[in-house]
């Protein structure tokens, strides 16, 4: 089935009735809102919201490779997207233009960005009943700070996402909101957050995705034994290789090939692209785009292989700070210029994005692949200077000239009418 044609959900939410009783009101606690998150109806995915997310994905991995050359890096762009786009519900002005630019929503409204990603999550949650996939999202506020109530029904009733108070203050803060993750990843993502809350930290959106697919077409264990890997630096590594042949969906390139492995109703897939001996990993990544993707993407056929593949295991961890700014989401991270006026009033100070937080685990094996991520985006606030106090001279007033090293008060006198 074409994804970008399966049918969809979307959001159409009421308020809780403690949300009904505060209309008209400016602010109000997560703490009253109703968890509780909006029955969904059916529409189609849209397509816009799909290649966004393609097109970040790839700008981002490419952005983090410039820095982490012949390193492992895994990254779920659709967690970090979703986790920015709940952001973007309390973004405004040159703030929020900069992050629809780097989350590749260029001219897609507030409304429809909201809808596609309702539609996309529902879609990918219902998309094959043979694959394991959970999506989670949540707000974490600091107790006694406001949020707007239009910020917060958005992201319940179109994110799902949970909302609940803490006392950052309190040490068992951080352990609550690690146990979610912990929880909504499976045990395969255990922190998040530090051990203790910065004071200025505010809020903490987070996504969190667990998947498990069972292979359409199982390794045989039996066949499973040791091999070399060889290594960008020419090393060789022995490790656990899995061994089939059988028809796969196949794809060759001048100067690499490429293979497709099916998991469960063959809705979701795992691509692995091969640079030739002679060629370079390295020469490969400067033409992956979201461009040659695509292309790529129409042109596998069914093929007889024989498949040779490692078992793996691996964790990544990145603060995505530096790479989203390369992007061009710098404002959102300038404590004087960011723009959240949609998210809480200036009153309590000036938020700014602190940090971006991903981590990622994934196991390869013979029976299929299990995977998970979580982003957070540590939302900060700083205070905004009191105002100044007014001192109009337009009255009649004393005043004095004093030597200040002496103490001497040199002049004194008073004005009635200057």
């Amino acid at each position: 089935m074409d994804r970008k044609q399966a049918v969809t959900k979307t959001f159409l939410g009421l308020f809780c009735s403690v949300l009904l009783l505060c209309v008209g009101c400016d602010e109000f606690r997560p703490d009253m809102f109703d968890k509780k998150e909006a029955k969904p109806e059916i529409g189609p995915v849209d397509g816009s919201v799909v290649t966004a997310n393609t097109k970040l994905g790839f700008s981002l991995f490419n952005e983090i490779r410039k820095t982490e050359q012949d390193k492992n890096i895994f990254i779920s762009p659709f967690s970090i997207s979703v986790a920015l786009a709940m952001t973007l519900n309390g973004a405004a002005g040159e703030t929020e233009q900069a992050m629809t630019n780097t989350l590749q929503l260029h001219g897609l409204d507030s409304e429809s960005i909201n809808t596609g990603y309702a539609g996309l999550r529902q879609t990918l949650l219902t998309s094959d009943p043979k694959v394991t996939l959970t999506i989670a999202n949540s707000l974490w506020a600091r107790q006694g700070f406001s949020f707007k109530p239009d910020f917060l029904q958005r992201n319940t009733q179109f994110f799902g996402a949970e909302i609940s108070t803490l006392d950052f203050d309190n040490s068992s803060a951080s352990k609550t909101i690690n146990q979610w993750v912990d929880t909504n990843t499976n045990g395969k993502i255990q922190k998040i957050v530090g051990d203790q809350i910065d004071p200025i930290t505010v809020l903490f959106l987070i996504n969190a995705i667990y998947f498990k697919g069972t292979w359409q077409k199982e390794f045989d264990p039996s066949k499973t034994r040791e091999g070399p890997f060889h290594l960008a630096n020419g090393d060789e590594k022995q490790v656990p290789m899995m061994r089939q042949q059988r028809w796969y969906p196949y794809y060759r390139e001048e100067n690499f090939q490429a293979i497709s492995l099916a998991y469960g109703d063959g809705q979701m897939s795992m691509y692995i692209f091969l640079p030739d001996r002679e060629s370079d990993l390295n020469i490969f990544l400067e033409n992956l785009n979201a461009e040659s993707w695509e292309n790529w993407m129409s042109q596998f056929h069914e093929q007889d292989v024989s498949l040779v593949m490692p078992k793996f295991k691996l964790e990544y961890g990145k603060t995505l700070n530096d790479p989203l700014k390369a992007l061009g989401m710098g404002v959102a991270f300038d404590p004087e210029l960011a723009d959240f006026s949609r998210m809480a009033s200036l009153e309590f100070g000036n938020l700014y994005i602190e940090k971006v937080v991903h981590k990622t685990f994934v196991e390869v094996n013979e029976e299929g692949t299990e995977a998970a991520a979580a982003t957070s985006v540590e939302v900060g606030v700083k205070s905004v200077p009191p105002p100044p106090i007014s001192f109009s001279v337009d009255r009649p007033f004393f005043f004095a000239i004093r030597d200040n090293e002496t103490k001497t008060v040199l002049f004194m006198g008073i004005v009635v009418e200057p």
